[in-house]
């Protein structure tokens, strides 16, 4: 799994309610999701968001509420990967389970700046900034997530009967 975007870059503890404010909760439609995802931090994110963009992120990112429309927004609004220091766990856990793919690594986290241009390759687990030329290592993506975030998610690798 090759993902390779621009980089939008953010600090630490972003948390749920800046990704998909609340008030925005009463509707599952990804696109609507989208159209607010990160709007109370950051509200130039989804008019310069392109599909494949990565996020990168300092420590905890994803704390706060477990709401699975966080990443459903991150994910519907372009976002191939989040690359951070850290994640609050259940943000870990509900990212996977609806397909998108997030990388612990903090040397990457630190040092990739804004708008560059990254090649993150989670089968070798090497993250590649393409503007500056340096290089990261991180944990490769198990297989069983791999199939998982191919899929499109958890339910979806389910109901096609690649995981039990």
């Amino acid at each position: 799994m090759i993902y390779k975007g621009s980089v939008i870059k953010y600090g630490d503890n972003v948390d749920t309610d800046v990704i998909i404010p609340a008030r925005y909760l009463n509707t599952s439609d990804h696109k609507e999701l989208a159209a607010h995802c990160m709007e109370d931090l950051d509200r130039t994110f989804v008019t310069r968001v392109k599909s494949g963009d990565i996020i990168t992120a300092g420590a905890n990112f994803g704390c706060g509420s477990s709401r699975e429309h966080a990443p459903i927004a991150i994910k519907a609004s372009g976002i191939s990967m989040v690359i951070a220091k850290s994640f609050a766990r259940i943000f870990y856990r509900n990212a996977i389970n609806i397909g998108l793919a997030i990388v612990e690594c903090p040397e990457a986290a630190d040092e990739i700046s804004e708008g560059d241009t990254v090649e993150a390759d989670m089968d070798s687990g090497i993250i590649r900034d393409l503007t500056t030329g340096r290089e990261y290592r991180t944990q490769p993506f198990p297989e069983f997530i791999q199939k998982i975030i191919e899929n499109g998610g958890l339910m979806q690798s389910a109901a096609k009967g690649l995981i039990k």
